[in-house]
């Protein structure tokens, strides 16, 4: 274990190393005086961020959506893998631990949607909710900021499409059931594992799989459109659950599915392998070995059209599988096509209704 196995406990980071864009590095060492031993965990700490606006654009050909709001910084599910750790460097924090407790929250967005929103020029196309830290992670409980970004987008009939780990997305159904009636919404859930143990050493402060499944089946029970997301899938880690995933969401009422390798960028393969190295040392080298053989003979390939299903022959019998189970369970068959021809603006206050 690493010099902060005792702080970490909870967590899924066993590093906190410096990012990328700092001078120095930095690491904990034992002087003698103070073990280390008796250095308080890592506590979760909340700041407020103020961005002069809340969407935000790209126009990668990898993903399906050009348009994402994410309500958080930092994600506190603790996912050794999340490929949004490096984005902590910029905030001059930790990739490793600080990403999963310091977190930022933008108490403001809901505000700055609706503003965006109203303004003439505004041209609506789906919003992606959580695309990049999860729009429902616990912090969400108190600070509600999600549940008020959806409030604002019911308002004015603007799709959305939410990615998540947690099962609070059932507490917004009374926002979602009549929005999915208008085809304004689906909702995926990512499912890693069925295995409570693994998860919860992948993923240690998100939902148990049998909570996601279970959520999957009260969104669709509610008329809520669901995908399964299997992903990230780690070779030699969960790759052998992906038929009995798709299974289990299909049973609960997933229409559609989707899956993404392991990706490793900047600091997340530090801090993957470490993880690796302390939960499961046996076959380290054996996910690594798999890991670069579906990158080009690298840990990471970060070129469109391959970072996220990988290449090589592993990488395909991965993707065959997942077809092959698709179609077998008639997952996909018709995939939901977010409606933005109901989209309007109501009058905003003070703003002059028209007589016509």
């Amino acid at each position: 274990m690493t010099a902060l196995s005792t702080q970490a406990r909870g967590r899924g980071a066993g590093v906190n190393m410096a990012g990328r864009f700092e001078a120095f590095s930095r690491s904990l060492f034992d002087d003698g005086w103070q073990g280390l031993e008796d250095l308080p965990t890592f506590r979760t700490t909340v700041f407020e961020e103020k961005p002069r606006t809340i969407i935000s654009r790209n126009d990668s050909p990898d993903i399906s959506f050009d348009q994402s709001i994410n309500p958080y910084r930092g994600c506190e599910h603790g996912c050794s893998y999340c490929y949004a750790r490096p984005a902590h460097a910029y905030m001059g924090l930790s990739p490793g631990l600080d990403f999963e407790s310091k977190l930022f929250a933008k108490p403001d967005a809901a505000k700055l949607l609706r503003a965006e929103l109203s303004a003439k020029s505004y041209v609506p196309k789906t919003i992606a909710l959580g695309a990049n830290t999860d729009a429902y992670q616990p912090i969400e409980r108190e600070r509600r900021i999600t549940r008020a970004i959806l409030e604002v987008l019911a308002e004015f009939n603007h799709p959305v499409g939410i990615v998540t780990k947690s099962a609070l997305v059932t507490r917004d159904i009374d926002i979602l059931a009549p929005m999915a009636k208008k085809g304004l919404v689906k909702v995926a859930l990512s499912v890693t594992s069925l295995d409570p143990k693994l998860s919860r050493a992948m993923e240690p402060r998100a939902a148990a799989p049998a909570k996601r499944l279970a959520a999957i089946e009260q969104l669709s029970a509610a008329g809520i459109p669901t995908v399964v997301m299997v992903a990230p899938i780690i070779p030699a880690v969960n790759d052998s659950e992906i038929e009995a995933i798709l299974s289990a969401a299909k049973t609960a009422g997933a229409s559609e599915a989707g899956y993404v390798m392991l990706r490793l960028p900047h600091e997340v393969k530090d801090v993957f392998k470490d993880w690796l190295q302390a939960t499961m040392p046996e076959r380290a080298a054996k996910v690594m070995s798999l890991v670069k053989s579906s990158s080009g003979g690298k840990e990471y390939e970060a070129g469109f059209g391959v970072r996220q299903t990988g290449t090589g022959p592993y990488a395909w019998t991965i993707g065959r599988r997942f077809e092959l189970s698709c179609q077998r369970l008639g997952l996909n068959r018709r995939k939901l096509k977010l409606d933005t021809s109901h989209f309007h603006r109501p009058p905003q206050p003070g703003e002059q209704m028209s007589l016509l």
